[in-house]
């Protein structure tokens, strides 16, 4: 293909495109190490983007396919249980790609300013680009809270590769499969005498680093079991009657009972029941809910930990709400419960809500939540779990409080249902096992819909439950003492990118203009 402005939207497109196809679904995670390389090759050889401008839409186009092609969910979300209707779900679809591709922009209008002062240009920009990646990583994971789909969890399933999380988070993964790209597109823009023996090598080390998918983890030697309840209960029920609230909670506790007893006879340790975070209106504050959950920890000998809706304090006339993960003792006491902090905009509370009155509708079954205010530990057996609930699973730097807080082990309550059958409860399940990566913690991860799982600290799916059942999944885990580097030092790795992002743009700045001819 020759190099012109109109082929250089093509290559965006290309790249976008490999983007989302490394992801769930389908997941093929071995193109992720080309995914970039034409993205980069088009902000960095000017006759792709012969102005700073041209850089920057290129890349903002990028963007806006990568999102729409990785959280089309966000449709079904919005029109299937926010009652919307579908041109303005499809609406709100286009105005969430169209702002989260400013962070593709951002990365398009950096790169392309280095590459036209002296000390960057040519293909030496393409020393920055890892690091100018991670850093617009970062601030989308601060200043938008949306780190969904970061481009290292592409490799979660690469043992090797994955050692690395546990010094730098998902972000060191990030950087690798970045540079990996880099060195492709080095080949494309060296000279012709040069550009098969770069791009060669840069071939060679992406199936050097892929092959790491290949290593068989090693067993497992867990010391407990826990039945981890997957609901399968519908998202919206259109009336919750006193009969089939009755008949939904006797037939959990039925099943729940089921699975303490056989993971009884695996393990000599207490049982642990887990129940999701659920649509179900189980409110802590329900007598009825309190005599089924205390009755079923009683006749098990178990520690449960289910997602229900926390009642708070009087505001006026309404209790303070919020979405929690209460624990009950195995005789049948009420122990501490965690209620969420990072909360899901438009799912869980409107922002803006007077100049957003559409969006009402999301929450109108349930209120708005309230946030909890801390991220306090639940002791099971003498050992602390971590329970963090659906969305907080995708922010590593606040998982890993957790550990700092004293879990031995992560809980994860989910309700994945609200994806329908989209590539999203894969994308979700895998930034979960990361964590557990990071963190060198078992993960028991209990979803409505599914996918339920435990996971060790490898990242392994150790125990599954088919999706879209009604099932206690035995899930096998041990609690873990030791602490990451990670876990200690937090994302100090994505932190250092910024900073070298920084200082190498500013002497760029003063290093003159790169002449016009690549």
């Amino acid at each position: 293909m020759r190099p012109s402005p109109r082929t250089g939207w093509l290559l965006v497109l290309l790249s976008a495109a490999l983007q989302i196809l490394s992801f769930p679904s389908p997941g093929l995670y071995f193109l992720s190490w080309i995914a970039l390389a034409p993205l980069f090759v088009v902000l960095i050889d000017r006759r792709y983007a012969p102005t700073l401008i041209r850089c920057v839409l290129l890349a903002y186009l990028s963007g806006i396919v990568w999102y729409a092609g990785t959280c089309y969910w966000i449709f079904h979300v919005m029109h299937s249980y926010g009652n919307l209707a579908s041109p303005i779900a499809a609406g709100i679809l286009v105005l969430f790609c169209l702002y989260l591709a400013l962070y593709h922009a951002a990365f398009g209008l950096l790169l392309g300013l280095a590459t036209r002062r002296r000390l960057f240009a040519n293909a030496r920009a393409l020393l920055l680009a890892p690091f100018l990646w991670v850093a617009i990583e970062l601030a989308r994971a601060h200043i938008t809270s949306f780190p969904w789909d970061l481009l290292g969890y592409a490799q979660v399933n690469n043992l090797p590769l994955t050692r690395l999380a546990t010094f730098t988070g998902v972000y060191g993964l990030s950087f690798a499969i970045a540079l990996v790209n880099s060195v492709l597109a080095l080949g494309f823009l060296l000279p012709r005498d040069r550009r098969m023996l770069v791009a060669f090598t840069g071939i060679l080390g992406a199936i050097a680093l892929e092959s790491g998918s290949l290593v068989p983890y090693p067993e497992p030697h867990p010391d407990h079991v826990a039945a981890l309840v997957q609901e399968n209960l519908p998202i919206l029920e259109a009336d919750w009657t006193p009969t089939f609230y009755d008949l939904t909670i006797a037939q959990l506790v039925q099943l729940s009972g089921q699975g303490a007893t056989t993971a009884a006879q695996r393990s000599a340790n207490p049982v642990l029941i887990v129940w999701p975070e659920s649509p179900a209106p189980f409110f802590t504050s329900d007598q009825k809910f309190q005599r089924w959950l205390s009755a079923l920890s009683q006749d098990s000998h178990a520690y449960v930990i289910a997602g229900s809706l926390g009642v708070g304090a009087k505001v006026g006339a309404k209790s303070e709400m919020f979405n929690s993960a209460q624990l009950v003792l195995p005789d049948g006491k009420w122990g501490p419960r965690y209620d969420k902090i990072h909360l899901v905009p438009f799912g869980e509370f409107v922002p803006f809500r007077n100049l957003l009155a559409f969006a009402q509708s999301l929450t109108h079954d349930i209120g708005e939540f309230s946030r909890g205010n801390e991220r306090n530990v639940l002791h099971v057996d003498g050992h602390g779990a971590g329970t963090f609930i659906c969305y907080e699973s995708i922010f590593p730097d606040e998982v890993l409080r957790f550990v700092r807080n004293g879990a031995e082990l992560f809980v994860n309550i989910s309700n994945d249902g609200w994806f329908g059958e989209s590539g999203a409860p894969g994308q979700h399940l895998n930034m979960a096992r990361m964590r557990a990566i990071e963190n060198g913690r078992w993960l028991l991860r209990a979803t409505n819909t599914g996918i339920t799982a435990s996971i060790s600290p490898l990242g392994q799916l150790v125990a599954t439950a088919p999706r879209r059942t009604r099932t206690a999944l035995e899930a096998p885990y041990s609690f873990e003492t030791g602490t990451t580097f990670y876990t200690q030092h937090g994302d100090w790795f994505a932190g250092a990118c910024a900073i070298i992002s920084i200082l190498a743009l500013f002497s760029a700045a003063f290093s003159g203009r790169a002449p016009r001819r690549q």
